[in-house]
């Protein structure tokens, strides 16, 4: 009987925290009683490690379609360790020339309206079609623990066996949008590598998870049947961002509801401002099931990108997303030079102790600690 291995992937050891997932204690081994997999705490057990990858290596391989290579840069990208985020950057710098060749899709809606198993529907049909499609499946984190369980690559069976797909699941840690933070540089290393369908999954829907539409160029919105009257329709804010409102699992007894809901969105829908000028948005019924109405889905996205391109809306919108990301990013860097300022940390803990004990308000104790960080700013090159 073959025992498992006992090698630790490259994020398994050392400062663990740098990345997004963990490994903790396995099962024991029936034979030796210790476990298969040991904390990272453990110094004096020694693992093999993996090749050390350099940046010239990691292009070849993502312009090769490595699929083991692809995997581990988008692992770099998602590391919170400052030398893994440098070599990040500078092989998305070199890869710019082969980014933004694809379609971007991003799929929301409620939890348990199908997203996972429409982007199976959706994706095996784009493979049929002769496509190579990229799957960003967001999990939620815990609020508690800040693990994700990442079972959408599970759910996707059928894509998950096909070597033209490629499925990442990534937890959201917090991200109020449903995306991940690193979920832009993830798309544009999975563009590099040649895949020209990118499907963006978030977490969930709401009044404030709309950061996926700063990202994609078709927004799809997954609704079920009895969610509501047109007047509900009009109150979910999601629904101005949408350029199109699909209605899953219209099968069976369940039908005839979903075309009912379909036409009570389609009233809602008159009395919203559509987020593109040039299109209309409207609504449809599919079932991932039986697959009906998936192939027009995939002729709906075509043809807005058709439309949009020719009138110019399409690259706009890319270049304001640029902006926008641009923008985000530096108000990112900006926190992070201001909480890892060493006298801001230090002075963080009696300031909290302040305000617990009612000392001062919140806006005196924003102005100390603004003081601390002005009197010498972090210098960005050495964020940790």
């Amino acid at each position: 009987m073959n025992r498992p291995s006992k090698t630790l992937p490259e994020w398994g050891k050392n400062n663990c925290k740098a990345y997004s997932s963990r490994i903790i204690p396995g099962v024991s081994d029936s034979y030796d009683k210790k476990p298969i997999y040991k904390s990272e705490r453990d110094s004096k057990k020694k693992y093999i490690s993996r090749k050390q990858l350099s940046v010239d290596d990691y292009i070849q391989g993502i312009l090769n379609q490595d699929r083991a290579i692809l995997g581990r840069a988008i692992t770099l990208i998602e590391s919170q360790s400052f030398q893994h985020r440098n070599m990040a950057q500078k092989i998305l710098n070199q890869l710019a020339p082969q980014i933004g060749q694809s379609i971007r899709v991003g799929i929301t809606g409620v939890p348990g309206v199908g997203k996972s198993t429409f982007i199976e529907s959706l994706g095996c049909t784009l493979l049929e079609k002769g496509h190579r499609v990229a799957v960003l499946a967001v999990d939620p984190s815990s609020s508690l623990t800040g693990g994700s369980i990442l079972g959408d690559k599970t759910r996707m069976e059928k894509l998950s066996r096909d070597r033209r797909c490629f499925i990442r699941p990534s937890p959201s840690s917090g991200t109020l949008g449903g995306v991940a933070q690193k979920t832009r540089e993830t798309m544009m290393i999975c563009e590099a590598a040649g895949f020209d369908v990118i499907l963006i999954e978030t977490v969930g829907v709401g009044q404030s998870e709309i950061s996926v539409r700063s990202m994609v160029d078709f927004f799809l919105l997954l609704m079920l049947a009895n969610a509501g009257d047109e007047l509900q329709g009009i109150k979910k804010g999601i629904m101005e961002m949408a350029d199109a409102i699909l209605i899953n699992k219209a099968d069976g007894d369940n039908k005839t509801r979903s075309e009912s809901a379909k036409n009570e969105f389609e009233r809602a829908l008159h009395y919203i401002q559509p987020t593109t000028s040039d299109w209309r948005v409207h609504a449809y019924t599919c079932s991932s099931m039986t697959g009906e109405g998936i192939p027009e889905i995939w002729d709906i996205v075509k043809s807005y990108c058709h439309t949009t391109k020719a009138s110019g809306t399409f690259f706009e919108k890319r270049k304001k997303q640029s902006l926008e990301w641009f923008y985000s990013l530096i108000e990112d860097q900006l926190k992070n030079m201001f909480y890892h300022h060493p006298d801001v940390k230090s002075k963080l803990p009696q300031i909290e102790q302040d305000l617990s004990e009612c000392r001062y308000t919140p806006y005196h104790a924003v102005s100390q600690v603004m003081k601390t960080y002005q009197s010498q700013p972090l210098d960005f090159d050495n964020i940790p």
